[in-house]
């Protein structure tokens, strides 16, 4: 791949020495990641847009963001060109962006390249003004250099990054396969004072059964915390060795769907949970997977299940509650249902983002109602080129869930969904560039 890198953000001096003590949040500091900045009368809507290398819709010729007042983001005579306006953020390919809770604050993990796992802190100031606040530290050293990573919904004092390095084959003397594991990082940042405030590195060991037969944990992503707050939930993606000839199964039956559990803020103890509902990964894509819903219970979506994609959920005795059935294909009466990303919106309503077979990747939105395991698809202007493949923000303001929806290479909409009435009202216009597309407000 060529390395195409834009123009940073103005970075001041990097943190080369990591920090390691573990650091709690001043009390003087306010909950919004902002330090002392002054609240805005509005909140600000930040939208990222992705822009291509090589090919249209690939996104990794790096990111540009652009930050209006939510009103200006909700009118639809209002118009936004993020590629012809917006600011370039640091980050070789699609940059890995989260925001504070208010909007104040803009978070992001560069990803790959020379200056792949820098985290930075920025303030939103409206516009293309993205200042820097405090400093930068690069995880890189301890989770890579395409680390994953998501921010908890505690207040904006921690984002966790994880990764685990490349698999290896592992067999006895005499060339018996024994297992495929690699090394897992789990990673917290503190987030008000921009630094890594702990890791912990191990082995995540399966089942002997499971083992012998190949299977193996490919990637970590979409960290959450559960209600007790001692416990950190982690999406696995899944991967097989063919024993025999110790190369990558392509084709394989998948285990049922799995998540990695660990002591918090301790980050050991280290868990495998497995649900017998969902039989694909927990990762997501660059986005959030799972999230605490105000029952206490943990709602995650899954990927490349066999199945078509189901909401799976997670009791708050952090094991899978396999009573708990809800379909994609079955409440939306398709078949390979596919989520590419979601947000749970409060009161038991979320929005997924999502493809299903014989629709040629093309994506839609629907509405989902956790409880009564219902989905309706939201009305909108579909057409082929609108792919949430690589979609990373939703923004939930009230009873506003805020989306952004542009085919590849053509112009868009804002839009925002009324999670009580399910409501669409369109917002403003989004200018689109050949081969480009928005990948999310924040």
């Amino acid at each position: 791949m060529k390395n195409k890198f834009l123009k940073p953000f103005a970075f001041s001096a990097i943190i080369t020495a990591m920090i390691f003590s573990s650091c709690s949040s001043d009390d003087s500091t306010t909950d919004n990641g902002g330090g002392n900045q002054e609240p805005t009368a509005e909140r600000y809507i930040t939208v990222a847009g992705a822009m291509m290398q090589e090919t249209d819709g690939d996104g990794n010729g790096g990111t540009k963001v652009f930050a209006v007042k939510k009103s200006e983001a909700l009118n639809p005579e209002f118009s936004i060109d993020v590629y012809g306006n917006g600011e370039p953020v640091l980050s070789n390919r699609t940059a890995r962006l989260q925001s504070s809770e208010d909007g104040n604050t803009l978070f992001n993990i560069a990803y790959t390249g020379d200056n792949g796992g820098t985290f930075s802190k920025y303030a939103v100031k409206g516009g293309a003004s993205f200042p820097q606040q405090d400093v930068s530290v690069n995880i890189s050293q301890y989770a890579g250099t395409s680390p994953r990573w998501a921010k908890l919904f505690d207040g904006d004092k921690t984002g966790i990054a994880v990764n685990v390095t490349a698999p290896v084959v592992n067999t006895t003397e005499d060339g018996v396969y024994i297992n495929t594991r690699g090394v897992a990082t789990v990673l917290a940042l503190d987030l008000q004072n921009v630094l890594i405030s702990s890791y912990k590195q191990f082995e995540i060991p399966l089942t002997t059964a499971e083992e012998a037969l190949g299977h193996h944990i490919f990637r970590l992503d979409a960290p959450v915390l559960n209600k007790a707050g001692n416990k950190l939930l982690i999406g696995l993606w899944m991967r097989k060795t063919n024993p025999a000839t110790g190369q990558v199964d392509s084709n394989f039956t998948r285990l049922g769907s799995k998540t990695l559990v660990v002591d918090y803020p301790a980050l050991t103890n280290p868990q495998v949970i497995t649900s017998t509902v969902g039989f694909g990964d927990t990762t997501g894509y660059r986005s959030f997977n799972s999230y605490l819903g105000q029952d206490g219970n943990i709602y995650q979506a899954t990927q490349r299940d066999s199945g078509g994609s189901h909401i799976l959920k997670i009791g708050q005795n952090n094991q899978y509650d396999n009573s708990y059935v809800f379909s994609l294909d079955s409440a939306l009466g398709v078949t390979g249902s596919y989520v590419d990303s979601w947000r749970y919106a409060g009161d038991g309503i979320a929005y997924v983002m999502y493809s299903h077979a014989g629709a040629e990747n093309q994506g839609f939105i629907a509405r989902l109602d956790l409880n009564a395991r219902t989905a309706t698809q939201v009305v909108l202007p579909y057409e082929p080129g609108l792919d949430f493949g690589q979609y990373q923000g939703f923004v939930v303001d009230g009873d506003d869930v805020i989306v952004a929806v542009t085919p590849v290479g053509k112009d868009g909409n804002i839009y925002s969904f009324n999670r009580k009435t399910g409501a669409v009202t369109k917002g403003a216009k989004l200018i689109n560039r050949a081969g480009n597309h928005y990948i999310g407000v924040f």
